[in-house]
């Protein structure tokens, strides 16, 4: 998540195949794109939600690290008070964004076009990621919110 967009990304029920989803606008005031989040974890059936977490290459925290712990809490909060208890946990998103955009270039999407479509493939990147993570060590992986 960023502070004008969020990716969403989902996968199989078999917890194969990540795929992007969608882009949300981020709305710090009303928090629409929460709302939309929660509203998508309950009909989807969302068992777990990966969310970026941001630092920097040096593996520190900062400025949206801190940013994107804030929104865990206000999604964790959210999916309480809607009756919907997902785990939600944070994964390293290190040059995610970097590698969806080179991987939007290869494909042959012209570079106005990636901002549309750069947060939700990166959001798909970050879930695969928290898959095969999750498949090879046979336990749950990232910092639980």
């Amino acid at each position: 998540m960023g502070l004008a967009r969020v990716g969403v990304a989902m996968c199989d029920p078999e917890g194969i195949l990540a795929t992007p989803l969608r882009t949300l606008k981020r709305d710090e005031k009303k928090n629409s794109d929460i709302n939309v989040l929660v509203k998508l974890a309950s009909e989807l059936g969302a068992v777990q939600i990966f969310l970026g977490l941001p630092r920097a290459l040096s593996g520190r925290d900062t400025a949206s690290t801190s940013m994107a712990r804030e929104y865990t809490e206000l999604l964790v909060a959210a999916l309480g008070a809607a009756g919907n208890p997902v785990d939600v946990r944070l994964i390293d998103e290190r040059l995610t964004t970097v590698s969806a955009h080179r991987s939007l270039h290869e494909a042959g999407l012209a570079g106005r076009k990636h901002r549309q479509v750069v947060d939700q493939v990166a959001a798909a990147d970050i879930l695969q990621q928290a898959l095969d993570m999750q498949k090879s060590l046979q336990r749950n992986v990232g910092d639980p919110a």
